[in-house]
């Protein structure tokens, strides 16, 4: 497998998980509906092993283009590669969030409420107010990414152990993910990959869905911009404390 076809492959299980789990939080008439904060938190928890596990032997699982330009960064990943990877994932996430429209078809068809079908998709934020918004998404990704680092000795590559002890060496991801949803992700839901959000949130657009409402593009900046920067930030600290 080619790591094009893994970051795209490693992404849209990412999102075909993670947007699943809060379709079946969200949606009407699900088997997991008012599941809750913890249910949808663990889901993307696991959600990123599932993609790592899978991608990590090939491209080393960036699955997000804040880790892809932090790695750039700090020299452990060439520039040349940059835009290739990131339009893997962002392939990825398109993928992802249109499987979870046609695993929840029927379940869509009976939600009224435009506000839990955009949720499924992309992120938004408790309070509006895009300073503290952006400022969330910079402190969670910088955590992300920051800690990314130290979890792989920034050689987050291509091997058939990229983090160490096979699929095992996916679970310091997994649950460096799972509490920044638990402790971070109240204020903004936590994008922390643009690709995770812009991806899903132009499929929200495009698909026939019912009572969808707006896309939001007004915010779609921050879960954008936001992780980006916090991944720089965390970039250039690690630099400089190496």
């Amino acid at each position: 497998m080619s790591p094009f076809m893994a970051e795209m492959i490693g992404t849209m299980l990412l999102i075909l998980l993670g947007d699943g789990v809060v379709a079946n939080v969200l949606l009407n008439d699900t088997k997991g509906h008012n599941g809750g904060w913890i249910v949808i938190t663990t889901a993307w928890g696991l959600a990123v092993f599932v993609g790592v596990v899978v991608a990590g032997p090939y491209s080393g699982a960036h699955l997000n283009p804040a880790v892809t330009i932090g790695l750039a960064v700090i020299g452990k990943f060439a520039w040349t590669q940059v835009v290739p990877y990131i339009a893997a994932q962002m392939l990825g996430a398109f993928i992802g969030a249109f499987l979870v429209w046609v695993m929840y078809y029927d379940h869509f068809k009976r939600n009224n409420d435009p506000g839990a079908i955009l949720a499924v998709f992309c992120t938004g934020p408790a309070i509006r107010n895009y300073v503290s918004n952006i400022a969330s998404e910079i402190i969670g990704a910088f955590v992300l990414v920051f800690t990314a680092f130290y979890i792989a000795g920034a050689q987050i590559a291509p091997s058939k152990t990229p983090i160490g002890l096979g699929s095992v060496g996916a679970i310091p991801v997994a649950l460096l993910v799972w509490v920044i949803g638990l402790a971070l992700g109240g204020t903004t839901g936590y994008a922390i990959n643009p690709a995770r959000d812009l991806g899903p949130r132009i499929i929200h657009f495009i698909l026939p869905i019912k009572s969808k409402g707006t896309s939001d593009w007004s915010y779609a900046w921050i879960p954008v911009l936001g992780p980006i920067a916090g991944a720089v930030i965390a970039a250039l600290l690690y630099l400089q404390l190496k």
